[in-house]
This record gives structure tokens, sequence and C-alpha cells, in this order.
């Protein structure tokens, strides 16, 4: 039981973050001037270095944290932080500054690695995500729990690939004030983990300090 409420929690954080959904809006005005064939492409190379990228620093995060001597409750604190920003932005429904910014998007329609950039870093693995792979990594109390962020990124991105794929019909369906509604759905959500992560962090901090 312990470890199922481990895995819906890490595969609802990172849902939460990655938030593909909301991920459409720029996905559709980025590619909306290709061809059906290359839209899906992109979604295909965008999504799979995402969830490579994102599984890197899950599995590397311990080691990136104790050269660079970084405490686990330091990465809550900041990357609760960081978090509420995404959370602020998204409920007021606007692009979020952490992902990536209307300058940037702007400037990419021309290019032809926008896979790369800004679709698969920063849109779908940002600062954000980054922290709190590396975070749900570090609370995993075995190996079960740490095999259950692993899914977890596997089912976030396969999930965001399907809403790619399909990201015409589904802004169509919904357009935009129902995108509108998700996001902000999700940046409530998302401010309640970033407050969890932080007061984590603080509790775990002082205890470090005050246990002799």
């Amino acid at each position: 039981m312990q470890d199922m409420a481990f895995f819906l929690g890490s595969f609802l954080s990172l849902f939460a973050i990655v938030s593909p959904l909301s991920g459409v809006v720029t996905f559709v005005s980025l590619t909306n001037s290709i061809t059906f064939d290359e839209k899906n492409t992109i979604a295909n190379k965008s999504v799979t270095l995402a969830c490579i990228i994102a599984l890197f620093f899950a599995i590397t995060g311990g080691l990136i944290l104790d050269f660079f001597g970084i405490t686990i409750h330091s990465l809550r604190v900041a990357g609760g932080v960081l978090l509420f920003v995404v959370a602020f932005d998204m409920i007021l429904g606007k692009v979020s500054r952490e992902s990536i910014t209307a300058n940037e998007i702007d400037s990419s329609i021309d290019r032809s690695d926008i896979w790369i950039f800004p679709i698969a870093l920063p849109l779908l693995t940002g600062p954000g995500t980054i922290s709190t792979v590396i975070v749900l990594m570090s609370s995993a109390a075995s190996v079960v729990q740490s095999i259950s962020v692993i899914i977890s990124i596997l089912i976030t991105f396969a999930i965001s690939l399907v809403l790619f794929r399909f990201s015409r019909r589904i802004y169509k369906f919904m357009g935009y004030t129902g995108m509108l509604v998700f996001t902000r759905l999700m940046g409530l959500l998302l401010a309640a983990l970033a407050v969890n992560f932080i007061a984590t962090g603080l509790w775990d901090t002082y205890l470090s300090f005050s246990t002799p």
C-alpha cells in the first residue's frame, strides 16, 4: 500500500510539473505551419529526448548532488520555490517563465531544431522537472519505489507523446479556454506540491542541524 501511494504521488507530481496538456498550446503554435507527418516526427523526437533527460537525472541525480555537496533538503527547498513560481504562472494562465518565454516561442518558429529547443528542453523537461525527479528518487525508500519513479517518468512522457501527436485535434476540441482551465487546475495542484517540498525541506534541514 505504501509503495502504491508513493507511485501515485510520484506520477501526479511529474504529470503536474510536465503538464503535457498545457504544453499542447505551445506545441501547436510552434508546429502549425508544417505538415501532419512533420509534426508527428517532431513530437516523437522531442518527447523521446525529454524522457531520456528526465531518466538521466533520475539515475544520476544523487551523484550530482554529492559531487557539488548539495543536500537533498536544500534541493527540496530550492525546487519547491521554483515549482511555486511555475505554479503561479500557470494559475494566472501565463506561459511559464521556467519553461519557455514568449520571445523564445517567436524566435523558434522558423528553426528546424525546435524538437530540441524549446520543446524537449525546457518545455517538457525544464529545471522544475529535473528537480522533481531528483527529489523523488532521493525520497525512494526501496528499490520498488525507485522503480516506480522510473515507471512514472515513462508513463508521463508516453501520455505526452499521445497528446502531442493528437495536439491539433485536442486543441480544436478543447479550445483555448478549455486548455486555460486545465492549466490553472494543474497550477493549483503544483502549488500545493511546491509548498510540501518547501515545508519538508525546511523541516529536514532543521532536524539535521538540531540533531547532535
